[in-house]
């Protein structure tokens, strides 16, 4: 773990051995260590922000090596693009104006003359465009959903021209390689951040930003649309709002609207940010950012995406360091905890406080086709429809999904429900897709029923 080593003689707290341990359940071997992280101790602080490259290649190191995200050795969609969309002005359906909007995009494979092989790919809470390949040979892994996007594979890019975009208020504003427009972002009017000047945004801004970044490239149909977790919302507002544009649709771990519990359990990610003393009300730029609130909003957001199946099968009671035991030292902790620690530290080093809060409102408001009518919304989706989900998700209930689909086929429209298998929960739908692929793949080349 190398994001932070603020404390005189800190050393890393994980190597690669240590990751491979925990995952084995074996003690740790590595001695005393100074371990960034947010919570309250004289000897942690969390890692400061970095725009260098060599930061989000820990980052995501730390995913693949830590909390078990697969890394694929080959096979990847090498020679990612990454581009970048400008609008000289967005109205957000609030009726605030933005101006100008700056996001960044990708595509896999070639769009054909007839412009009708696109699949549009929309990201989940804390992704980014990059759903697959790699942008260089030393990546350290490739997109989120390398396992079903590339040549040969369920989202074939020799036969799809596979599109993707960093939404608004995208999370890794910090990141070199992502483009987004938002509370971080130079307000031209001033010269300074937005801050929470920048007008609360909604799912169907994102997607609005999509569709013009689709005009301009000449798509005015797409062949699918699919997302996982916060991109299932998008999904499902592209077929409801955009029916006439949207032939499939393939939301992944997401329900159709959000419920009581969804919005609680967002709030909980955004409060420990709130509680950060500088935070100061979203007025951080100029100052020292709240890396800690952020830090420990990223700890809950990475345990409630997972299942305790996952903990009890990659740890034990182990501590974190063998001379530190819990039972006698409040700050001593057990390997579980270390290992979010070491992960969420390395996430918050390119993310950004106040545009996670605005992930969070984004998601807490969203109602498909936004007129506040949720059945409404869904009944307007046309699309055939796979929704994949798993049965053990802690962010969206199985129940909920399971009524979204009945609404969906409320009037007809064909869905198809798949369950995911896993010891993951929410989290399955990005890393375990793959079990997915010939289902995918199958309803990508199903011929569309006539109206």
């Amino acid at each position: 773990m190398t994001a932070s080593t603020s404390s005189l003689h800190a050393r890393p707290c994980h190597t690669d051995q240590d990751s491979i341990a925990l995952r084995h359940k074996a003690p740790m071997t590595h001695g005393p260590c100074r371990r960034p992280g947010p919570r309250s101790s004289p000897r942690r602080s969390a890692v400061p922000y970095s725009t260098s490259l060599a930061a989000v290649v820990v980052a995501r190191g730390l995913m693949v090596g830590l909390l078990g995200l697969p890394a694929f050795a080959a096979q990847a969609f090498d020679g990612v693009e990454k581009q970048v969309f400008e609008m000289p002005s967005y109205t957000t359906l609030g009726g605030k104006t933005i101006a100008p909007v700056q996001v960044g995009w990708e595509a896999y494979g070639e769009l054909n003359a007839a412009r009708d092989n696109a699949i549009l790919v929309t990201h989940y809470f804390s992704a980014t465009s990059h759903a697959a390949g790699r942008y260089t040979e030393d990546d350290a892994a490739p997109g989120y959903w390398d396992a079903i996007i590339g040549p040969g594979k369920a989202v074939d890019t020799d036969r799809y021209y596979v599109i993707s975009s960093d939404t608004l208020v995208n999370l890794n504003a910090h990141d070199p390689r992502v483009t987004t427009t938002g509370p971080a972002t130079l307000n031209p009017a001033t010269g300074e951040p937005w801050g929470t000047d920048f007008p609360v945004v909604t799912i169907g801004d994102f997607v609005n930003v999509q569709a013009a970044l689709l005009d301009e490239l000449g798509i005015e149909r797409l062949h699918a649309v699919m997302g996982a977790s916060m991109g299932a919302l998008q999904a499902y507002e592209w077929a409801s709002a955009y029916p006439e544009r949207v032939e499939r649709l393939i939301p992944v771990i997401g329900s159709g609207v959000a419920d009581p519990w969804l919005i609680a359990s967002l709030d909980s990610w955004a409060m420990p940010i709130r509680l950060d003393a500088k935070w100061n009300g979203g007025d951080y730029y100029a100052s020292e950012p709240p890396l800690d609130g952020l830090a420990e909003s990223l700890r809950l957001v990475t345990l409630q995406a997972n299942h305790w199946r996952w903990a009890d099968t990659a740890f034990d009671l182990s501590w974190a360091t063998p001379e530190a035991d819990p039972a006698g030292d409040l700050d001593a902790e057990y390997a579980v905890e270390a290992t979010l620690d070491d992960i969420s530290a390395a996430r918050a080093s390119t993310a950004d406080a106040n545009h996670l809060l605005y992930l969070v409102k984004a998601n807490q408001t969203f109602i498909p086709g936004h007129d506040g009518d949720a059945a409404a919304g869904l009944a307007a989706i046309e699309a055939p429809t796979l929704i994949l989900y798993s049965e053990d998700d802690l962010v969206f209930a199985p129940e909920s999904v399971r009524e979204t689909a009945r609404l969906i086929a409320a009037d007809g429209t064909p869905v198809d429900l798949e369950v995911l298998k896993g010891d993951r929960g929410h989290i399955d739908g990005v890393v375990n897709i793959a079990q997915a692929a010939e289902r995918i793949g199958d309803f990508l080349d199903a011929p569309v029923p006539s109206p």
